[in-house]
């Protein structure tokens, strides 16, 4: 049986908000643990939804980048 992770609001704002103060910053999933100081599959949950939500995506390198707004 596998439980999928629902990430917690306040966390979800708080990635986010780094990537709108820091519109060049550029992750992956390793970095992104060590920076926001989380597991492997909550890192993961993260980065889904906030893929799945727009705000961010997966680059071809793997990094993580903030969506560039289509205007």
């Amino acid at each position: 049986m596998t439980s999928e992770l629902v990430p917690s609001r306040v966390l979800l704002e708080r990635i986010e908000c780094a990537y709108e103060e820091q519109p060049g910053l550029r992750l992956t999933p390793a970095q992104a643990q060590r920076l926001w100081h989380l597991d492997g599959p909550t890192c993961c949950a993260v980065l889904a939804t906030l893929i799945d939500v727009g705000v961010l995506q997966r680059m071809p390198d793997g990094q993580f980048a903030r969506r560039q707004s289509a205007g």
